[in-house]
């Protein structure tokens, strides 16, 4: 079957930004939006996905979980596979709010010394879009890799494989200081590794544009990233640690305060204009 997914990547090099939760929300917004959706989880033990939907349990208790996201990068993978009546079915949960996911794995942390031992990069980093394009991809419309906060050969997995990066910032100095490295970045692997990828959203979080801080920041950005921002920004809302707290996404609040609202008409807008900028890229 051919490979119709689009893709997408979180990713900044640095943690703390919301890279999970943009993930889940766009996740959800999209499943809303009528697609069927997976989420991939890159970032380790720590497993935030599964816990931003309640499943962190579930997945420690099945730690010795076989086949798990670990398994797919191996280079026995596909005889595995052969071998496994439903490999890829075997690797998912359902999240309870629309999208499927393939869940962190503790044995993610020593994979990337694994894939350091490889000499030749294009398959070093080539595996996860392997997987993704042989086993995955012919049956969703979309899929969405959160990828962990530091540059590694994991994240490089993500990137090559998704070949379209949103970037969650928080607005600050620092932080557009890491936006504009990540751009630099991409563009360095694009000469460097022949790889077609792009910076296709930026996406502000805890934006306050009633204060002169947050529309000083809003015009930098507006500014550094005209093509590439998100055309709405996603307000702080206490909110989203209570949905948390109860193993859900905003989407799931009963009486959600009103900055809950704003976030979710945020994410909605942001996940149309993304699924608009990736098939333009297709």
């Amino acid at each position: 079957m051919p490979d119709t997914a689009l893709r997408a990547a979180t990713f900044l090099d640095k943690g703390g930004v919301g890279k999970t939760t943009a993930t889940a929300h766009l996740g959800v917004a999209l499943d809303r939006h009528g697609y069927d959706v997976l989420l991939l989880d890159l970032a380790g033990k720590q497993g935030d996905l599964a816990k931003h939907f309640g499943l962190w349990e579930d997945v420690q208790a099945d730690d010795d979980r076989w086949p798990n996201i670990t398994t797919v990068f191996q280079d026995e993978w596909e005889t595995i596979a052969e071998k496994l009546p439903t490999p890829v079915e075997d690797l998912i949960i359902p999240t309870g709010e629309g999208p499927d996911l393939i869940p962190a794995h503790e044995s993610l942390d020593g994979l990337d010394a694994t894939l350091g031992n490889i000499d030749d990069a294009s398959e070093r980093y080539s595996r996860l879009d392997e997987f993704l394009t042989d086993y995955v991809a012919s049956d969703y419309d979309v899929i969405l890799l959160d990828l962990p906060g530091s540059t590694s050969n994991i994240a490089y997995n993500g990137l090559w494989a998704a070949r379209n990066v949103v970037a969650p910032v928080r607005p600050g100095p620092f932080e557009a200081g890491q936006a504009a490295q990540l751009r630099r970045d991409l563009e360095t692997i694009r000469a460097e590794q022949d790889v077609d990828i792009e910076l296709v959203m930026v996406l502000l979080n805890e934006v306050d544009e009633r204060t002169t801080a947050g529309k000083t920041y809003l015009e930098q950005f507006e500014a550094e990233y005209p093509n590439a921002l998100a055309p709405a920004q996603i307000p702080s809302s206490q909110d989203v640690q209570n949905a948390q707290m109860h193993g859900g996404t905003l989407f799931t609040l009963e009486r959600p305060s009103k900055t809950a609202e704003r976030a979710v008409e945020a994410y909605k807008t942001d996940a149309e204009a993304l699924i608009e900028r990736l098939e333009d890229r297709r």
